[in-house]
């Protein structure tokens, strides 16, 4: 199985690019998202892939991250989904955004991506829901945004914490980490006050 490929980038579009490896030109597909990280052509190019075996073809496919490749891979696990469709997911979320999205059960968000109709979005959610905090651990706690959706007990160390002076987007920043960083049953309000004033006054 071909796992990576390292070479010249000789060609490239949104959808996929050509990798010139010791005279050899592979031809690799890749989401958007890798699409914006690529170089410039003629110069080196580092790709994780995975191989696509289908009975008329060998197919690759690129990825820029290793969370990119994980998630692509976890997707066509989903009964009906294929590797075409995972890369057309991927091409139109990121993968924290997608995760999130996954975690919190938005079936709404997940239904607009194109090619992606209620049953398939149905079963990402039931087949992925507890395998996605694999590849990006903080989903349960993110919007379908892939920022921060803040718990009651969060909210309120926020207020606490202001009402002590602190404030502002790195006081919030901080005791989302500091939430995360807790195991789920020691999430109170007074544990991640507590954890956030230590670190605060470091």
């Amino acid at each position: 199985m071909i796992a990576q490929i390292r070479g010249k980038l000789i060609a490239s579009t949104f959808t996929e690019v050509v990798v010139d490896v010791g005279g050899v030109g592979y031809r690799i597909f890749i989401p958007m998202s890798t699409f914006d990280t690529l170089p410039q052509l003629g110069e080196e190019v580092t790709l994780l892939t995975h191989m696509h075996v289908r009975e008329d073809a060998i197919i690759l496919f690129g990825f820029a991250t290793r969370q990119e490749q994980s998630a692509f891979e976890l997707l066509i696990t989903v009964n009906g989904i294929g590797a075409k469709t995972a890369l057309n997911i991927m091409s139109c979320m990121n993968v924290t955004s997608l995760c999130a999205a996954i975690s919190s059960g938005d079936l709404k968000t997940l239904k607009k991506i194109s090619g992606v109709g209620p049953k398939s979005a149905e079963r990402m959610i039931v087949e992925l829901r507890d395998k996605v905090d694999a590849i990006v651990p903080e989903a349960p706690f993110l919007n379908r945004n892939g920022e921060p959706a803040r718990l009651k007990e969060v909210e309120d160390a926020i207020l606490a914490l202001g009402q002590l002076g602190f404030q502002g987007p790195k006081v919030q920043k901080l005791v989302n980490e500091v939430a995360l960083e807790l195991p789920e049953n020691e999430r109170s309000t007074e544990n991640i006050l507590r954890k956030s004033i230590q670190a605060l006054n470091k």
